[in-house]
């Protein structure tokens, strides 16, 4: 079909969740490439929002989905499925986890690990189950996750929220320590922000928070949702401050573009779900672990997560000398290949990716008018230049404009 005509269908028959659209649709995609319908190039710089980890048309991907496919795409977990059994051994081989629990996004892994923190104190006679969480954050669309994402833009149309849950301004143990009481289960947090435009936690307050947590003996529940999985330059973005999560959740890269989420746990907290108290008809299908374990294969095998620990730190140089030559530009955050331009409001961030779209570029805009940068871990150091080159000139342009 030709791009006029996706558009009408699209108008007809897909609720408008979306509203209007960037007006491309992508026909395939090679590397860190997309290519539209008129075979038009875009390097990304978005991998659908954090999630395809290996670019596109990964060999090693796409061989694991088409092997799997041609035995079988889904199976009970009333049975033993060889690639989940796998993807949770990697899982916990990587990183500070003893067990794992597989589903289909990230809202669902979020919603699991409330599930779990509350039944981590029911099992033992103990009526806790208020969460603490941070404003700004975003864990997810589920009614439960709309409740514990601070952001009141995604709580307001969907009052009454349920109840047991508490947004506190990120980055204040102080803030967090005046919220616990004794209904409190867990504190569930990102590293960094990513919806909120790539708000890192400073080293004293996650480590505070872990802290916290064990003198007020609460479950610490990290969302690696989009920090997860090489991000960040470590496998998990809670690497970067020297602590162990109780919980933590993953979705996003694990799949490389197939959808899967995961609940992580270590510890008594590890040993909290049994037989018919948490499950999924889809979670930890064959499919979605099969991509789940190239994902992680390939990661270790070709080195992406130093990768992006290297690549990161040359394209955030890039992004930091950009700042230094225009002063609309706030801050530079973020770690290894998550990355976050903050603009004065003077300048519409919403502009400058369109500009960057008619360049050949995709990026977007998240929190408060941040250019957010999360390419694929494949992405080349040429191919980061090239966008630093182009947002030199497209601000330039807004200099001039604004001269």
């Amino acid at each position: 079909m030709e791009l006029n005509e996706i558009m009408a269908l699209d108008k007809q028959y897909y609720m408008n969740t979306f509203g209007d659209r960037t007006p491309v649709a992508f026909e395939y995609g090679k590397g860190s490439t997309l290519y539209d319908k008129e075979g038009r190039a875009y390097i990304d710089f978005l991998a659908g929002i954090a999630v395809n980890s290996l670019g596109y048309a990964h060999p090693a991907l796409i061989n694991a989905i088409k092997e799997q496919a041609d035995k079988f795409t889904h199976c009970s977990s009333l049975f033993y499925i060889e690639a989940q059994a796998a993807l949770a051994k990697r899982l916990v081989e990587h990183s500070c986890g003893n067990r794992v629990f597989f589903c289909n996004s990230g809202s669902e892994a979020n919603e699991g690990a409330v599930k779990l923190a509350r039944k981590y104190f029911n099992r033992i006679g103990m009526n806790k189950y208020e969460v603490i969480s941070a404003q700004n954050s975003f864990h997810g669309r589920t009614l439960a996750m709309v409740a514990a994402t601070g952001q009141e833009k995604y709580q307001k149309p969907y009052l009454p929220l349920p109840d047991g849950f508490v947004n506190v301004p990120y980055n204040s143990l102080e803030a967090v320590e005046r919220a616990i009481t004794e209904k409190t289960c867990a504190v569930l947090i990102e590293v960094i922000q990513g919806e909120g435009g790539v708000i890192e936690g400073s080293m004293d307050y996650i480590k505070g928070l872990r802290q916290l947590c064990d003198s007020h003996g609460l479950l610490l529940i990290v969302d690696e949702v989009q920090t997860g999985i090489g991000r960040t330059g470590r496998f998990f973005g809670y690497e970067h401050y020297g602590i162990e999560p109780d919980v933590f959740t993953l979705a996003k890269g694990l799949g490389g573009g197939v959808p899967i989420g995961a609940i992580v746990a270590r510890g008594k907290a590890a040993e909290v779900f049994d037989p018919g108290s948490h499950g999924s008809t889809f979670g930890g299908n064959p499919l979605a672990c099969a991509a789940g374990c190239a994902v992680i294969d390939t990661l270790t095998a070709e080195g992406l997560v130093e990768g992006a620990e290297a690549k990161g730190a040359v394209f955030k140089e890039g992004l930091d000398k950009l700042r230094a030559k225009y002063p609309f530009i706030v801050d530079v955050r973020g770690k290894g290949l998550m990355l976050g331009l903050e603009l004065d409001p003077s300048v519409s961030g919403r502009d400058i990716v369109r500009s960057a779209l008619d360049k050949g570029f995709i990026i977007n805009c998240a929190g408060r008018n941040t250019l957010r940068f999360v390419p694929p871990l494949v992405i080349a150091l040429d191919e980061i230049k090239a966008l630093l080159d182009a947002l030199d000139e497209i601000f330039a342009d807004c200099q001039k404009g604004n001269a």
